[in-house]
């Protein structure tokens, strides 16, 4: 579960958000299953825009609801993960803020994305995490923020 949603979390934070223009179903490396497209359609009801990607890890979803970009991970079986979306960088905790200003000195914040979690498929993971890339002239991590304000390290991607 865990390989599920640190790919998860990387993949929304560098995946091109692409809509349809006619709102069809365009998917990548199979279709996605029946079964998790009626899912979808009837917790996302007003969903517009979806395009569905299936991956060797999950299917996903990216779509427009009320004006907001937004993807829905599934897994392979069905399983609703949760969903991400962009948010501003004044949505994360001021403690957590300070804190990444803090410990990560010369660093620019650049995309935050937050998960929502699914918490009846897992209730050992956090409801609600944000994942902020910092930038500087030589390197490029994510850190996460737990939704009670803890930053954590996540990854380095350059």
């Amino acid at each position: 579960m865990k390989k599920i949603f640190l790919t998860i979390a990387t993949a929304a934070l560098f995946s091109v958000n692409v809509f349809a223009g006619d709102g069809g179903k365009k998917v990548d490396g199979g279709a996605a299953s029946y079964a998790v497209q009626q899912a979808f359609a009837s917790d996302f009801a007003s969903a517009t825009n979806t395009v569905w990607t299936v991956t060797k890890n999950c299917q996903k979803v990216d779509f427009l609801i009320d004006g907001v970009k937004k993807t829905a991970f599934y897994t392979l079986a069905g399983d609703f993960l949760g969903t991400t979306q962009t948010v501003s960088y004044k949505a994360i905790p001021a403690k957590s803020q300070k804190m990444i200003a803090d410990s990560y000195k010369g660093y620019t914040a650049d995309n935050v994305i937050v998960y929502q979690a699914n918490e009846a498929l897992n209730n050992d993971i956090e409801p609600t995490s944000y994942f902020v890339d910092l930038k500087n002239d030589k390197h490029e991590i994510l850190v996460r923020v737990a939704n009670s304000g803890s930053v954590e390290f996540f990854k380095q991607v350059k």
